[in-house]
């Protein structure tokens, strides 16, 4: 058998007797190519639906890139913890953690300076005074009004301010007259100047983080890096006081104040007023800033948690990439088997058989033959399966009225298979009929 031409309805062969199309177009007795077969494929066969969607699918296609973010969210929620652990009272007099600061705030007791803790910029400020010495341990992490408290304790206290490791974002409020130079890569340095606490302590770990120099401003400037101080002494306004700028916090971490001068220099800088005032900056601050200014969602997550989230947007989107299925307009794909267009006609007419389908393959064929002759006679597609509109149209082509052609066109299901046959042979009898002029 030769195959129907593509989306043209073709003949069964229900029975021993198949019968045989003609060329493509031009017969009515094989079901049509995309006739769906009662539940099987040639050959017998049964046929597969095309999957659709449903959670077994979707998984499959998407395992991957779940499983990937997974392991991302995963690593940041691990990373995050360790983190946070390991600056667990970090620069806190009260803790004995290796990156605590416990012994130097015993030490200092021991020489009769109190020490007290406070957590937010307005009791700083309210705390400082010419007896005291305020020591803020991260100066960057604070806001507009934090800075406008300690500004206003450094002018008007009289006494001492230890900023720790001051950088660009905190300088020009505390300490308009400095600016960071860089890195000082060496970590342990000589003190290359004449103040006293640092010809006393000697050799000690001021290194590591920032450099810093002056705009001209008078100031004692020690344990230089590559010609840039890392302890900067500048004083205040107010007869007495002065800003100390220490580049790195090594000097007061319980695991380093035994090595070199750290506890001596450490001593001597918090140590020159009989109160200590420890600063840490905490959410608390929060509260004091002005409630009109609003903060948006990003302004309250922590440093580094920004790029965070961009480096898994990031890796999300190459995940996305990654697993996409096409990225251009869809294509034809190219078979990897040709089947030859008679064995499909031929295997599909034995299954029409097998499954006893003579109403479906009677519908097919009366529905395919009455497309092709609405065509032919000028017939509206739309109008094509409408006995009134269509028979009269075919009559007046034929040479000798047909009694049966209603019953041809619209009739019931053939009760036989040879009767499907002779149905088939009717119809193709009919639009040759109808094609002859």
């Amino acid at each position: 058998m030769t195959a129907p031409h593509p989306g043209t309805p073709a003949d069964p062969a229900p029975g021993p007797a198949a019968h045989t199309p003609g060329p493509p177009g031009t017969r009515h007795g094989a079901p049509p190519a995309d006739a769906p077969p009662p539940g099987a494929t040639p050959g017998g066969a049964t046929r597969t639906a095309a999957p659709g969607t449903t959670p077994a699918t979707l998984w499959r296609r998407g395992r991957g890139f779940l499983i990937c973010l997974g392991i991302l969210l995963v690593a940041a929620v691990t990373l995050a913890a360790l983190t946070s652990g390991s600056r667990h009272g970090r620069l806190d007099p009260r803790s004995a953690d290796p990156d605590g600061s416990r012994a130097v705030a015993e030490l200092l007791q021991t020489r009769g300076v109190t020490t007290r803790v406070v957590t937010t910029a307005r009791e700083a400020a309210a705390a400082a005074g010419p007896g005291t010495t305020l020591l803020v341990t991260d100066p960057d992490r604070l806001g507009e009004s934090q800075l406008r408290a300690i500004r206003s304790a450094i002018d008007l206290s009289g006494g001492r301010t230890v900023l720790l490791a001051p950088g660009s974002p905190s300088l020009p409020d505390l300490a308009p007259a400095a600016r960071t130079k860089g890195v000082a890569f060496d970590r342990d340095l000589d003190p290359g100047c004449a103040l006293p606490a640092a010809l006393s302590a000697g050799r000690a770990a001021t290194g590591g983080d920032h450099r810093y120099t002056t705009d001209g401003a008078t100031g004692t400037a020690c344990y230089p890096s590559g010609g840039h101080p890392t302890l900067l002494v500048l004083p205040t306004g107010t007869t007495g006081g002065d800003t100390v700028l220490l580049g790195s916090e090594t000097i007061l971490l319980n695991k380093e104040l035994a090595s070199e001068g750290n506890a001596s220099l450490a001593l001597q800088l918090l140590g020159s007023r009989p109160d200590l005032v420890w600063y840490l900056p905490s959410i608390a601050d929060a509260q004091d800033e002005d409630p009109a200014q609003e903060r948006s969602f990003l302004d309250l997550l922590p440093r580094g948690w920004s790029w965070a989230f961009l480096q898994l947007f990031v890796a999300a989107a190459l995940a996305a990439l990654w697993r996409a299925r096409r990225l251009g307009p869809l294509v034809t794909e190219k078979l990897p088997v040709a089947i030859r267009a008679s064995e499909t006609t031929e295997g599909r007419a034995r299954l029409y058989r097998k499954a006893d389908a003579r109403d479906r393959a009677a519908t097919v064929l009366r529905a395919a033959a009455r497309e092709r002759l609405a065509a032919l006679v000028g017939v509206p597609p739309a109008q094509a399966h409408d006995p009134a509109a269509l028979l009269p149209a075919v009559s007046g082509r034929l040479t000798e009225r047909r009694q049966d052609l209603t019953a041809l066109l619209f009739g019931t299901t053939p009760a036989t298979d040879a009767a499907l046959v002779a149905l088939a042979d009717h119809l193709d009898a009919l639009e040759r009929e109808v094609r002859t002029p």
